[in-house]
C-alpha cells in the first residue's frame, strides 16, 4: 500500500485538529512521507537491513549494509545470505548476534518457516508481530521498523524508539525523559495513525 498526496493531507489535517502541539510540529515541517512510494525492496531485505541498522547511525548501517550486499553479489536473498561464513559477515561489520539474527532470517525463510513476502497481505499487525518476534533477536523495535516503513501501517507507535521519545518529550515541553511504558498509553488519541504522529517525532527530536 501506498498512499497518494492528497490521502496524507487529509491524515495530517486529522491529526493537527486532535492536538494543538502536535499540530505546530506538522505546520513546521514537510507533509509526512510514510508509504509515499511503493517498495523498492524485497520484506526480507527490508528486515535485514533493519537489523543492521540497530544501534547504529544511518551512515554506519549503510556502509555495513553496502558490504553485505556486495558480498552476497546476486542480492540480499536467503540463499546468498545461507551460503556466507559468520567470518565474511564479522568482518563486513556485523556483530555476532547480528550475524545470528540474519542467518535466522534466512533460515526461517529457506525453511518456510516465515513466508516474508506475503507478510503484507496479512492485515493483522500483531499476526506479523508474533511471527517475526518469534525469532532470534527480532524484537520490537525492528519490527515497528519494518512495518511503517516497508509494510506501511499507518497505526504502529515504536514507543522504544529514542527518537520518539526524544520527539514527543520536545513537542510537549518536558523537563524529564519519557519512558516508553508512559508513552504508549499516550499514542491512544492518535489511532489509526500513529506511525504518521511518530514521524512528526523523529521531526521534531
Amino acid at each position: 500500500m501506498h498512499l497518494e498526496t492528497g490521502q496524507m493531507q487529509s491524515i495530517v489535517s486529522d491529526l493537527a485538529s486532535r492536538d494543538e502541539k502536535l499540530a505546530k510540529v506538522i505546520a513546521a515541517h514537510k507533509l509526512c512521507t510514510l508509504a509515499s512510494k511503493p517498495n523498492s525492496t524485497s520484506n526480507f531485505e527490508a528486515l535485514v537491513e533493519s537489523v543492521v541498522s540497530q544501534q547504529l547511525s544511518v551512515k554506519a548501517a549503510d556502509t555495513i549494509y553496502s558490504r553485505l550486499a556486495a558480498l552476497c553479489g546476486s542480492g540480499v536473498a536467503p540463499g546468498p545470505i545461507a551460503k556466507l561464513s559468520d567470518e565474511a559477515m564479522r568482518e563486513a561489520g556485523l556483530s555476532g548476534a547480528k550475524t545470528k539474527t540474519i542467518r535466522g532470517l534466512a533460515e526461517a525463510a529457506i525453511s518456510g518457516v516465515i513466508d516474508f513476502e506475503g507478510l503484507h497481505l496479512i492485515d493483522d499487525d500483531e499476526a506479523i508481530s508474533t511471527q517475526l518476534n518469534s525469532l532470534w533477536g527480532i524484537g520490537p523495535w525492528t519490527v515497528d521498523m519494518f512495518m511503517m516503513h516497508q509494510l506501511h501501517r499507518l497505526d504502529v507507535w515504536p514507543t522504544g524508539d529514542l527518537g520518539v521519545r526524544r520527539g514527543w518529550q520536545n513537542i510537549y515541553g518536558l523537563d524529564q525523559k519519557i519512558e516508553a511504558a508512559e508513552l504508549g498509553p499516550l499514542g491512544e488519541g492518535f489511532r489509526p495513525y500513529r506511525s504518521v504522529v511518530a514521524w512528526y517525532c523523529w521531526r521534531a527530536a
